[in-house]
């Protein structure tokens, strides 16, 4: 404490987990998830969920569920899967649903501004996050700029690279047009705990966590994992 006044406490960090799962949902929130990701077919690097999902996980749980809008392998959408896409959007927030998680690239690497920006109006303000392409983007610093300014969007899940955190951590260090980008960088892909020290000391307070917190895919989620990570971020 200085001349009478007490130093803000800095933000709390924000852990996320990925949930397929009513129980997941549950386990995440028992063990001090702030926010979900629901997904379907990790074995495809996350699918969108049925709708139905949606609405028996906000009757279970009380922590924001954010939705994947992703219907193919890869991060392109044709006109075809955009025009899927967006009718799989309006059934999703028939269901509730309220945040979405999403990111499209074209066939050269670059952000695909059209697609994304078409799902964008179809959630009509709600907020997103614009998931690990930017990791595929063939220039870095150009899917960075292209991001900028994107209405809604208030997260970018990242790991720095396309290869997960251990390689990536080190870009994401080194780097900082991030912190200025108008948006929460939320660290995840092949997440270890002891990246979790490495990332609060660049200033990344926000991790994402899946197969960290469960045995493998098929099996549940564990809310003592979860637990542990929370400890770490709030360590």
């Amino acid at each position: 404490m200085m001349g009478g006044v007490t130093a803000p406490s800095p933000p709390r960090g924000l852990l996320e987990i990925i949930a397929l799962t009513v129980a997941d949902a549950v386990a995440a929130q028992a063990g001090g998830a702030d926010r979900i990701e629901v997904v379907a077919h990790m074995d495809r690097d996350g699918l969108t969920p049925a709708p139905a999902l949606i609405a028996e996980m906000q009757a279970a749980v009380d922590i924001p569920l954010r939705v994947m809008v992703r219907g193919t392998d890869g991060f392109t959408a044709d006109a075809e899967e955009l025009t899927r896409l967006l009718a799989t959007v309006a059934e999703l927030r028939g269901a509730g649903a309220q945040e979405f998680v999403l990111g499209f690239l074209t066939a050269d690497g670059h952000i695909d501004l059209a697609a994304t920006g078409a799902v964008v109006a179809a959630l009509d303000g709600c907020p997103w996050t614009f998931h690990r392409a930017v990791d595929h983007a063939t220039d870095t610093e150009r899917a960075w700029s292209d991001l900028r300014g994107l209405p809604g969007l208030d997260t970018v899940l990242t790991a720095g690279s396309a290869r997960g955190l251990e390689d990536g951590l080190p870009r994401l260090a080194a780097r900082d047009d991030w912190k200025d980008a108008g948006v929460r960088l939320l660290a995840g892909g092949g997440l270890k705990h002891v990246h979790v020290a490495g990332l609060r000391s660049i200033g990344v307070n926000a991790i994402h966590a899946g197969g960290l917190v469960r045995d493998d895919w098929d099996s549940p989620v564990c809310a003592e994992r979860v637990r542990g990570l929370r400890e770490l971020l709030d360590a």
